[in-house]
């Protein structure tokens, strides 16, 4: 049987999945990897941990659903953004661990750059300064690791996110390249001409000979090395892992959002060939593609999972994550509580990173479960807000989100999103979009799928969440989150 793996590179693990003919799972696997934390606010991955893991992910793979590696006609990788990796061009041994886009190591430099040339790195990038990108943290290596600069001037060194990294390995060093998504997300891009930007890559000191080159996400990206996976296998998609899940969505229309609810929330719209400059504290960023390139407008809640967690880890309220269904519906309301889970401050469309969280409208008659299910509703909250930008970036309102991730599982919450976009929530059947983004991508541009049509015909029937909540009520309810916005963002003067 002939199959698609897509590799699914991520912050704390390596998966592969195989996908069929249909776009079906035919087996999977996984494997977890060290986290390194040098410092307070700094995360690393070790590249060579990154690279077994998802070598051993895939021979898993092949080994559960008794394929061999001749039968894979094509691997698509999607893989975490914006971390950075630097290595020998001749040797392919890493300089330096892999600098996590969670590493807060350069923020008090990217101040600096946002202060001076933030208005034109927005411009060229559609990027805020921040040190989640990928640019600062290829400076840092390069200030920071003795000769780094020296050699990377010389041609001797190589930058790539972990696509770029993984590719040029299983190549055995003859591919050195990425794709339009994961060029978009490293502040050296420009999204507007398609190419790496002088300017900016003498703002922040970085050689042009490190960068790779970059194409469509679908595309010819080389062969894997036979001696190490047991066949030549072409690499035929490269993509970022939100861009993949907007792809495995089949979210490839203008005005398409989807939403993964993971740790936090990534909410991203298709805009088509547009590249919309928001005015709403939105990014803009590239979409995965086959040729001609689309655009997407992008914003990131901090906390959504992170909050069950709490509810969980914190409160001890909770004994699964699970188990918050269940105790959000055992109460008719929240009892007029609400919680802003402002943890680590808020995220689009409101960038506040100094508030923190408020728990707000406790009587003596609050209870866990109320607390529970408040809990739960702001997650939907941050998501309407950041709905809500995105509908004035392009003046258009939203009809349906679709929806992926670990806490698109929860009924309540994915009932209480429909209710308070008053629009449509539609959960896949598969919960691997990331994953069948990548796996579409390889699959389309190897012709192991005929188009994006027959993938819309294999696709298995989705749930739809239809809003019921009458206008009076939703409105009111927004109400109540904007007054404990307020309450969260505001800092009273020192006394």
């Amino acid at each position: 049987m002939r199959v698609i793996a897509a590799f699914d590179q991520g912050t704390t693990s390596s998966r592969t999945i195989l996908f069929d003919g249909r776009g079906k799972v035919v087996a999977k696997a996984m494997r977890e990897f060290r986290q390194i934390y040098p410092r307070p606010g700094w995360v690393e991955h070790d590249p060579r941990d990154i690279l077994a893991s998802q070598l051993d992910s895939f021979r898993a793979a092949l080994r559960e659903g008794g394929v061999s590696p001749s039968d894979v006609a094509a691997i698509g990788i999607a893989n975490q953004r914006e971390t950075v990796l630097v290595w020998d061009r001749f040797t392919g041994k890493p300089v330096y661990n892999a600098i996590v886009w969670q590493c807060r190591r350069t923020s008090a430099f990217c101040e600096g750059i946002k202060e001076k040339y933030g208005d034109f790195v927005y411009a060229r990038t559609g990027l805020n300064v921040d040190a989640y990108f990928s640019a600062s943290k290829i400076r840092w290596i390069l200030d920071n690791v003795p000769f780094a600069r020296s050699r990377a001037e010389a041609g001797d060194l190589l930058f790539g996110t972990v696509d770029t990294y993984l590719l040029w390995h299983l190549t055995g060093g003859r591919v050195h390249a990425t794709d339009y998504t994961n060029a978009s997300r490293t502040m050296l891009f420009n999204i507007h001409t398609l190419a790496w930007d002088d300017e900016l890559c003498e703002i922040f000191g970085i050689p042009q000979c490190m960068l790779p080159q970059v194409f469509p996400s679908g595309a010819e990206y080389g062969m894997v090395a036979s001696d190490l996976l047991g066949a030549e296998i072409p690499v035929r998609a490269l993509v970022g892992d939100q861009q993949a899940a907007l792809f495995g969505q089949l979210c490839v229309r203008e005005g398409d959002v989807k939403n993964t609810y993971g740790t936090g929330c990534f909410l991203l719209m298709n805009t088509g060939d547009r590249a919309v400059i928001s005015r709403n504290g939105l990014l803009t960023t590239l979409t995965a593609s086959l040729g001609k390139p689309s655009y997407a407008l992008e914003g990131s809640v901090f906390v959504a999972g992170a909050v069950v967690q709490w509810l969980r880890d914190g409160l001890g309220v909770i004994d699964t994550a699970a188990e918050s269904e269940r105790v959000a519906l055992s109460v008719p309301d929240t009892g007029g509580v609400t919680v802003v889970p402002a943890f680590v401050g808020l995220g689009a469309p409101h960038w506040d990173s100094e508030c923190r969280g408020t728990i707000g409208g406790i009587t003596r008659g609050t209870t866990a479960a109320h607390i529970v299910r408040a809990a739960l509703e702001s997650v939907a909250l941050q998501t309407f807000d950041v709905v809500h930008a995105m509908e004035q970036d392009r003046r258009a309102v939203l009809s349906r989100l679709c929806v992926d991730g670990g806490m698109s599982a929860n009924n309540f919450l994915m009932q209480f999103q429909a209710d308070i976009l008053g629009a449509e929530v539609v959960r896949p059947a598969v919960q691997e979009t990331t994953a069948l983004g990548a796996a579409y991508l390889a699959g389309l541009a190897s012709g192991y799928y005929r188009d994006i049509e027959s993938l819309q015909d294999g696709v298995d029937a989705a749930t739809v969440f239809v809003p019921r909540m009458e206008d009076a009520a939703r409105a009111e309810k927004l109400r109540v989150w904007e007054e404990a916005l307020g309450r969260a963002m505001y800092r009273a003067p020192l006394r």
